[in-house]
């Protein structure tokens, strides 16, 4: 008696695709489409345009923020985030430097909270004793319970070629994920 031939595929082929194609086709496609939605829901690609984040982060580098950053805490001093701007589809990227319920104001570039000045250690260093060659001035505010203040690093930019200041939460996207 002759035995029967064992329509078996190579191992190779069993270690690629599996014993049956079609079923590790929808696998791989089910996972494709899964990865996808996931990315989708807590990356945001993001192109640093301008020069206002300047020394931090160059014009053109591609980065993304972390969509799901501020699910279980509020953004944080000193996070660089994502922002929507009203009726576009443009993020700006800003540095959060006041926090709910903060008095903020700006004196000869300096930050103050509260009254106290605020170290901000990702500035350019100060050259001939002077951190900030801008010389920005902005009224004593208080941040309501929603609000956040944000800026660039770039403090040598005019003040009015700069967009800062006060951000509801529900425009903040993200966090940036850093390198």
């Amino acid at each position: 008696m002759s035995q029967p031939v064992e329509n078996r595929a190579p191992w190779w082929q069993v270690m690629a695709i599996g014993r049956n194609p079609r079923t590790t086709l929808v696998r791989m496609s089910i996972t494709l489409v899964l990865v996808f939605i996931g990315f989708r829901a807590s990356l945001q690609p993001i192109l640093v345009q301008g020069i206002s984040m300047q020394p931090t982060y160059q014009e053109g580098q591609r980065r993304f923020l972390n969509k799901l950053a501020y699910r279980a805490a509020p953004p944080q001093r000193g996070d660089v985030i994502g922002i929507r701007e009203a009726g576009k589809q443009v993020l700006l990227l800003k540095r959060v430097v006041g926090l709910p319920g903060e008095r903020l104001r700006i004196v000869q570039g300096t930050v103050l909270i509260d009254g106290q000045p605020l170290d901000e250690a990702y500035l350019l260093p100060p050259t001939n004793g002077v951190r900030n060659p801008a010389r920005w001035n902005v009224p004593e505010l208080q941040l309501g319970q929603d609000e956040h203040y944000v800026i660039g690093d770039n403090r040598s930019m005019r003040q009015a070629d700069h967009y800062f200041g006060i951000v509801e939460r529900n425009r903040i996207v993200g966090r940036l994920i850093r390198p």
